[in-house]
């Protein structure tokens, strides 16, 4: 049997853990057909079919668990010994992947990474805005942005960017000339209410919490977007009322374009945080962005 290339072993582990073609080409920045003859060569050479494949998914054979349960820990030692020559090196290099959701990257993040990019000029940062949520590592990033509930608990995880964030309601001011304004949650069943679907497919409720009474509201409204451009668009246009991040609709309510309401019911919850796997040979680039982000002050968020 010929000795199969290094490069085709690491297209199988890509494949592999994110279950999708398409998605381990974006990953690794080659094109999916690339990858699907890597993986025949492979398989040509070891003489054994290593991936099961549909058209709606792709799953390891047997032979290709065994596979990948020895390919993983053999390839990471080798992507740590390539690292570690970093340690020679006046700065480090490499890439660095991060998931985070959309409101980090377009809110939280710019001024972070703008600054330390410029502190790292041999590190490529690569960000994927995404709000559903995935096995980062097994998706072939290095870490991760999310909120407390949604961080597994075998992670390493720091405080980037706000400590704390709400969520608000707005409106209008001709949408509540025309409709009357709001004292009470529960007010908000009798009017038009915008809401949000993530790519999950979820339309979540609207949560309001004061002196430790949680209410929760199923909106009901003409409007449901997956992106907050559309939602805040249609509220400046009196179409209803709006619940989203603070960090949306302040450049709005500053405008006069929208007025806060229902103030004392807004929700507070703990900013974003940054995590990581617990592992002694962390990549440069990783290590890097950890000390860069526990070493600085966080910014001021942009608006």
């Amino acid at each position: 049997m010929n000795e199969p290339d290094l490069s085709d072993l690491g297209a199988l582990v890509a494949v592999a853990h994110t279950r999708s073609f398409r998605a381990a080409a974006a990953l690794r920045g080659v094109s999916a057909s690339s990858l699907s003859e890597a993986i025949r060569r492979l398989e040509a050479r070891v003489g054994v079919r290593l991936l099961n494949r549909t058209t709606r998914s792709v799953t390891p054979t047997e032979a290709g668990t065994q596979l990948l349960e020895r390919l993983d820990p053999a390839l990471g030692e080798i992507a740590g010994a390539l690292d570690a020559l970093n340690n020679f090196r006046d700065s480090p290099t490499g890439t660095l992947k991060l998931n985070v959701p959309v409101i980090v990257a377009q809110k939280i993040l710019p001024p972070i990474i703008n600054r330390f990019l410029a502190a790292h000029p041999g590190i490529t940062l690569e960000i994927w805005a995404i709000d559903t949520f995935i096995d980062v590592l097994a998706a072939g990033f290095d870490a991760g942005i999310r909120y407390d509930e949604s961080i597994e608990r075998d992670m390493i995880a720091i405080p980037i960017g706000p400590r704390t964030q709400r969520f608000m309601v707005a409106a209008a001011p001709s949408y509540l000339a025309k409709n009357g304004g709001l004292e009470h949650p529960r007010d908000l069943i009798h009017h038009a209410c915008i809401r949000h679907r993530f790519a999950s497919g979820v339309v979540p409720n609207w949560e309001f919490e004061r002196n430790g009474k949680l209410i929760k509201i199923t909106p009901k409204g003409p409007l449901i977007a997956s992106t907050a451009d559309i939602g805040i668009g249609a509220a400046i246009a009196g179409i209803g009322l709006i619940y989203t991040f603070e960090e949306y609709l302040s450049p709005a309510i500053a405008s006069g374009e929208l007025v806060p309401v229902l103030g004392p019911w807004w929700q507070s919850f703990t900013g974003p945080r940054l995590y990581y796997p617990s592992r002694r040979h962390m990549p440069a680039p990783l290590r890097a962005f950890v000390d860069f982000i526990k070493n600085t002050e966080h910014p001021q968020v942009q608006s």
